[in-house]
């Protein structure tokens, strides 16, 4: 649920906690989707890791009135024909590669996201309901519940927003297979002993971004983002401590005539400790171009998976369509 959706989005290094605008922003903040002015439906797809893991997501949005406006969104990231070696050494200690099994791990996420707009005019507001599903196989599996709250303030050519994810604690619940774990539990001394904790909990984070537009011979456009990111617990972020750590990402998009977009952003600022003591500063690059026709938008992102020097790249594409086509 950290990584994000939405090629288009990604482009932008993800700081899109204030322009978030679409039906999209079920995921980025629920407050946006009151700028949707007809149904709207969005698929996307990438490949992590050489192709090892799988991430998809859809979600469709649609307007109440004018006032309001619902989503529905579905996220999934999942191993796929993982080998199972648990039973590989028979009972009388031969390696019988009969006995490999296949299996799969997937995370789910599905989230139902409402937006009303609050009578101050230009103030929006919007919730988020998640449940989290996450599957390993035979072996365990578990259910999760989490509300998100999001606020969007537009005034003139600047955008507000605040965005705050497991508002209320996310709890995960692990329900795990006993048998199956009896199988292992002696596999190797002093590891896997004793069952692991079954309650997963997912502390609130909070994200902040102010956005503005800019307009050049009505033909071009540049849309800026700036967003703090904050988690409350010491992490590698750039700045942290016992509290809490952030991490800024900033995000620009330049459009010619609502149909060509070029994207770019820089953002997941980490210190790294090197082996030799040293530390350095890592970021997150990406980039992205865009295509919008008659409510047909399609996006392309090239994203830094974190690793920078290593050069990791993954391509992420994703389509919206806008009901608008079709009337």
């Amino acid at each position: 649920m950290n990584i994000g959706v939405d090629a288009a989005s990604f482009g932008m290094a993800n700081a899109t906690t204030a322009s978030s605008a679409n039906v999209n922003s079920g995921y980025w903040n629920p407050a946006g989707l009151l700028a949707i002015e007809d149904n709207q439906l969005s698929i996307m797809h990438a490949s992590y890791f050489a192709n090892i893991a799988n991430y998809d997501y859809g979600a469709f949005a649609m307007p109440l009135d004018d006032r309001s406006a619902v989503a529905i969104s579905l996220i999934r990231f999942g191993v796929d024909d993982i080998l199972n070696t648990t039973q590989l050494i028979d009972d009388q200690g031969n390696i019988d590669y009969s006995r490999i099994s296949l299996f799969s791990t997937a995370d789910y996420g599905i989230t139902f996201s409402y937006a009303r707009a609050l009578p101050l005019d230009g103030l929006n507001i919007g919730v988020n309901a998640k449940v989290i599903r996450r599957v390993i196989g035979d072996f365990a599996s578990s259910w999760g519940f989490g509300l998100d709250l999001g606020i969007q303030f537009n005034k003139n050519d600047w955008k507000f927003g605040a965005m705050v994810r497991d508002i209320t604690t996310t709890f995960n619940a692990w329900a795990i297979d006993e048998e199956k774990f009896s199988e292992i539990q002696g596999a190797v001394n002093g590891q896997n002993q004793e069952l692991p904790d079954t309650m997963e909990i997912t502390i609130p984070k909070l994200n902040l971004g102010v956005s503005r537009k800019f307009i050049f011979h009505y033909d071009y456009v540049l849309l800026t983002e700036i967003d703090l990111n904050f988690r409350f617990a010491q992490t590698n972020d750039l700045v942290s401590n016992s509290f809490a750590s952030f991490t800024p990402a900033v995000g620009l998009e330049f459009g010619y005539i609502d149909l060509v977009f070029v994207r770019a952003g820089v953002g997941n600022f980490q210190s790294i400790t090197q082996l030799d003591g040293n530390n350095s500063l890592g970021f997150q690059p990406n980039i992205g171009i865009g295509f919008k026709y008659k409510g047909i938008q399609v996006d392309y992102a090239l994203t830094d998976l974190g690793d920078q020097s290593a050069a990791l790249y993954s391509n992420i594409f994703s389509i919206t369509l806008d009901w608008s086509l079709f009337r």
